[in-house]
C-alpha cells in the first residue's frame, strides 16, 4: 500500500510540474505575441535621425530578418546592400535627390547613417517586385523592434539604373537583372517619435 501510495505522489508532481511548465510556455507565447501586435501597431515612418551610429551587432541582426521574409516559392530573389560607410551613404544621397529632381544641399535619407538597400532579381522569380517589398517590411518592422526609427525612401530603382549605381554593384561582385526596390533608412529617432494617424473608415471589408 505505502508503495502504491508513494508511486502516486511521484505521478502527482511529475504532472504538476508538466502543466507548470506548459502554462509557462503557453505565457510566454501569448507575450511574444502581444510584443509583436505591438510593434507591428506602434512603427512609424522616421524623418529625423540623429548621426550616432547604431551598433554593428543590431544593424546585422535587422538584415538578417530581412533574409525570412517570405517569397515566391522560396526563390529568394531580393538581396539587401547594408551601408554604413558615410561617403557610400552620402553618394546614394545625392543620386536619390538628382533623380528626385533636389540640389545636393537636399538629403533624402533625413540624416540616417545607415541606408539599407534592398533589390531583387527579376530573371530570378517573377514575384521579385513583392519578394522585395516584404523584405524591406521585415526591415522596417525589425528596426522598430530593436529601438530604431526608419523610413522606406523610395527612387533605389532609378538610383542603381545609373552608371553609378551599376558601379556600385560591379565592386561587390554582384551579377544578375538586379532592380532596386527601396532603400530602409535607419538610424535612431531625433525629436519626438510621431504619432499614428488614425486609420481610415472601411479599411477592412469582412466576408463572413
Amino acid at each position: 500500500m505505502k508503495k502504491i501510495i508513494y508511486n502516486l505522489l511521484i505521478i502527482t508532481a511529475l504532472a504538476l510540474v508538466v502543466t507548470s511548465c506548459c502554462g509557462e510556455h503557453e505565457s510566454q507565447n501569448v507575450e511574444k505575441m502581444n510584443t509583436t501586435m505591438e510593434d507591428l501597431m506602434t512603427r512609424r515612418s522616421i524623418r529625423s535621425y540623429t548621426d550616432e551610429m547604431p551598433p554593428m551587432e543590431v544593424i546585422e541582426e535587422i538584415c538578417k530578418a530581412g533574409t525570412y521574409a517570405p517569397t515566391g516559392m522560396n526563390k529568394q530573389s531580393p538581396i539587401i546592400i547594408a551601408v554604413t560607410n558615410r561617403e557610400v551613404r552620402d553618394k546614394l544621397s545625392r543620386l536619390n535627390a538628382a533623380v528626385f529632381g533636389k540640389d545636393n544641399d537636399m538629403d533624402p535619407f533625413y540624416g540616417a547613417p545607415v541606408v539599407l538597400v534592398v533589390l531583387a532579381d527579376r530573371a530570378t522569380s517573377y514575384t521579385w517586385l513583392e519578394d522585395g517589398s516584404l523584405v524591406m517590411g521585415n526591415l522596417l518592422n525589425a528596426a522598430h523592434a530593436k529601438g530604431l526609427g526608419s523610413c522606406w525612401i523610395h527612387r533605389a530603382k532609378e538610383v542603381f539604373e545609373t552608371e553609378e549605381g551599376k558601379a556600385i554593384l560591379a565592386d561587390l561582385g554582384i551579377e544578375g537583372d538586379y532592380v532596386g526596390v527601396g532603400n530602409c533608412i535607419l538610424g535612431y529617432v531625433k525629436g519626438d517619435y510621431p504619432q499614428a494617424r488614425p486609420r481610415k473608415e472601411n479599411y477592412v471589408y469582412w466576408i463572413k
